[in-house]
């Protein structure tokens, strides 16, 4: 991320279900800072800021609160399961120049061999990465792929410096081609039908 995002927090004291629902109803969002072996800072962020800038995976945040400036990553966030709204976030305290393990979205690129599909097996890719150049995804060509074809996890090319922290043998996605429905399969129903047909005539 080139752009710097900086969103101005506040430090809570207060806890509970009953505190976590007004301070949404409020356009804030509660959340938690950790890392280093610190004690959890309990935080309520801007609700509208927030969510634009967790739009980007991996986001390095600037979190200023109580005259003091924070770096963080999102850990973990906890969405709503219907409405567009963030309920939580863990948020990692990072310092420049360390590395950290996150996972980065794949997305597919290209198209597979003439007759064939692909599955993506896997959505993210576990990578080590220093904290404020975390990438926001990988591209992962298919083009032409044939039958059988197998993208592995070290089959994606990382920038410099972000090294692959799963396994190797990883899964990311496959080529096959499309099997032909068994037409013996269809013959049952179609004879039950016939019959009922005839039944319904007599």
């Amino acid at each position: 991320m080139s752009d710097k995002l900086v969103l101005a927090a506040e430090t809570r004291s207060d806890f509970g279900k009953g505190h976590a629902r007004r301070t949404r109803a409020a356009g804030q969002i509660p959340a938690v800072l950790y890392g280093h072996g610190t004690d959890p800072v309990h935080l309520v962020l801007p609700g509208h800021a927030t969510m634009m800038a967790l739009k980007n995976a991996n986001a390095l945040l600037t979190l200023q609160f109580d005259g003091t400036e924070e770096l963080a990553v999102a850990k973990d966030v906890q969405r709503h399961p219907i409405k567009p709204l963030i309920l939580h976030v863990d948020l990692l305290l990072v310092k420049k120049g360390e590395k950290i393990v996150v996972d980065v979205p794949v997305h597919i690129e290209g198209e597979s061999a003439p007759g064939t599909i692909h599955f993506q097996e896997a959505s993210t890719l576990q990578v080590l990465a220093e904290a404020t150049h975390l990438p926001e995804s990988f591209a992962v060509s298919i083009d032409g792929l044939e039958d059988g074809a197998k993208v592995l996890a070290s089959d994606v090319k990382l920038p410099k410096g972000v090294e692959l922290a799963g396994e190797a043998d990883q899964q990311i996605a496959s080529v096959s081609v499309p099997q032909a429905q068994d037409e013996g399969d269809d013959a049952p129903a179609a004879e039950s039908a016939e019959e009922a047909a005839e039944g319904a005539e007599a």
